[in-house]
This record gives C-alpha cells, structure tokens and sequence, in this order.
C-alpha cells in the first residue's frame, strides 16, 4: 500500500538549495523508496521572492518567511539550507520541537548546538539528519554511525575543507605565495569575500566536532579545537593563514607537502582535537589529495584503517548528501547518529 508522501520545505535556495529543489521536482519518483513514503516540495524560503522567480524556482511555492512554512501544518520535513548560526538554529529547534523531521547542511549549527539539538530531537521523536554537514557528498557520517558502529573508533583524520586544500595544492604547484593564490582562490569562486572561516579552520573545526560526536559519543566545544602549534608551518598563526612559500619549499625537500589536516584522537581519559597545518609525505593518500578534494581516514579496532574521498563541496555533492538524508527520512531510518547511545557536552 503506497504511504502519503512526506511534504519537504526548503529553507534557503543557493547552491545546495537549487540542486535540491530542482530534484524534489523533477525526480520525484527516483527518490521515492520501494520501503517508504514519498518526498512533495512544500514550500521554498528565499530573501528574495522576485529573485528567486527570475532564477526558475517555484513561484507558487516561495515565501520569504520559513518560520511560516516551519510552523505550517502543511509540512512534514523542513530542509535547513540558510547556513549560520541564527536564525538557523531557532528554526531547527522550532522544527524538532513540532515533532517534525529536519535535514541540514549547516555544520557550524550542528557543532555548536549539537548537544541541545540531539537531546531535543530525542525527547519528540523527529529525526535530525546531518549528513552534508561533512565531506560534501562523502558519505561519511553515516557509516561511522551504522556500518562501523561495531568497532572500537581511535582516530579520524583527513582533510575536509576543500578552499584550503585548494590554495595549499596551488602553492606546492605554482610556487606562488598564500596571498596571491587566496586573491586567485576568491576570483574563481573557490573562496568566499570573507575566507575567515576556512582559512583560520573554523570550518574544518566544525567538521571536526561532528566526526568526534559520531567516533567517539560525546559532543565537543569547537572552541576546543587547537588551531596552531608549534611545529606546524606557519605556527604562530590559525590554520593556513601563516603558511609560506618557505614553508613549502622546506616540506617539498624532505618529500613531503603541507596539508590542513583535522585531526581527533582518543587518549585514555580525553579526545585531542586540532585543525594543523602539517607536513606530510607527498606519496601519502592524504598528499595526494589535491584541489577541492576532501578525504578522512577512521582507525579503528578490529578493522583497522578505513577512508572516504571525494568531493567535499559544491551544489551537485552536497546536495546529494542532503537528498540521501530525506530519502532515509521517507524510509523512517531516525537520525544521523542511528542506533548509537545519547551523547551530550564534553566535561
């Protein structure tokens, strides 16, 4: 017997949001699940209603208030695609606490309301889905929480931030120093106005936080998260921001390349997380991973070294992400962290 389907709203219509709009409209039938319900667009919040007509979107379905289509008994799943921090994190809240599912991209939320936001999606039932919050379209988080969920987790590692590796791949490429290849970066797209974020990793940081929530049980505070060391090149300075063609150079004589590498490791009594910016060997998987690319590696016990590459951004990757979460949701899977106990703050 066929199930009523599922009505997704879709808050925010960039990048990820077009791609995930125009496919709740164009492929419905390919995103219905033999095993559940199907997915109907309700409703698309944009800041702007003429703009988003002009760009193709669904005239009868934009609204520029989705806290409107948050409270509507019309929806049953709301797609958080605003990105920061607020009013992101009151409409999630508002969603879970309506009892209604909630799918998002939106990492810096997750990482720094985690603990609120699993325990009120616990306390309703509605599932929090999360998997574009890392890698892009690497589906990672899931099988932390499903597949490897047997195993004992040690460390995750990789790179997940695809503006840094970029002008770090360019640097070791073209010899050029970091501020020219961020001005270049910014010009092609693969940097925003404000790279902060990204180039400090404060992003990276983020992604970090939620890997350890799903490795290790336990949400940390992204404040945590050590930024610069010393050792590292360019230690005096956050993330990549110190890094110079010296630095480069150095590292390329030894065989090696400098990486933005997140990192968390559980010690006896602690997780140990840090964003570095670190030498590695060339030859290496995480070396050879240049551009946009993202990859992280899980060590574990019994089945050792596992890893997941691919495209950590863009509209087309994390929008497959965000579609594979709705899908889950429509074949009544729970949230991200499945099966996995509660998890709150780090003491």
């Amino acid at each position: 017997m066929s199930r009523a389907p599922l009505r997704v709203a879709v808050l925010g219509a960039g990048t990820v949001g077009r791609e995930v709009v125009r496919a709740l409209r164009d492929r419905t039938a390919e995103l219905t699940p033999a095993d559940g319900a199907p997915l109907e667009l309700a409703g698309v919040a944009v800041r702007d209603i003429e703009r988003g007509r002009a760009r193709g979107l669904p005239a009868d379905l934009l609204t520029d208030a989705p806290a409107h289509l948050v409270a509507s008994p019309e929806t049953d799943v709301i797609v958080e695609l605003m990105g920061g921090d607020e009013p992101a994190r009151t409409l999630i809240a508002a969603a879970l606490t309506a009892g209604k599912s909630v799918v998002t991209a939106n990492k810096h939320v997750i990482a720094h309301h985690g603990p609120e936001l699993e325990a009120l999606a616990r306390r309703t039932g509605a599932a929090l889905r999360f998997e574009a919050s890392v890698g892009g379209g690497i589906p990672v988080l899931g099988p932390l929480a499903t597949e490897l969920a047997a195993n004992h987790v040690t460390a995750v590692r990789g790179i997940v931030n695809g503006t840094t590796n970029y002008i770090l791949t360019a640097m070791h490429h073209e010899g050029r120093e970091y501020d020219e290849v961020l001005a270049a970066a910014q010009s092609a797209g693969y940097a925003e106005a404000d790279p902060t974020g990204d180039v400090e990793g404060h992003d990276a940081a983020n992604k970090l936080v939620i890997l350890a929530r799903l490795a290790f049980g336990v949400w940390l505070d992204p404040a945590d998260v050590t930024l610069a060391a010393p050792g590292a090149p360019g230690h005096a300075c956050p993330g990549i921001t110190g890094v110079t063609s010296g630095d480069i150079s150095n590292a390329m004589s030894n065989g090696e390349v400098v990486k933005l590498i997140a990192q968390a490791e559980r010690t006896a009594d602690r997780v140990v997380v840090s964003v570095l910016a670190t030498r590695i060997a060339q030859d290496s998987a995480l070396g050879r991973t240049d551009g946009v690319l993202n990859r992280i590696e899980i060590e574990a016990e019994p089945v050792g070294t596992v890893a997941f590459s691919g495209p950590g951004a863009g509209g087309a990757a994390t929008s497959s992400a965000v579609l594979g979460d709705l899908v889950a949701i429509g074949r009544g899977l729970g949230s991200t962290w499945a099966g996995l106990p509660p998890a709150g703050a780090a003491r």
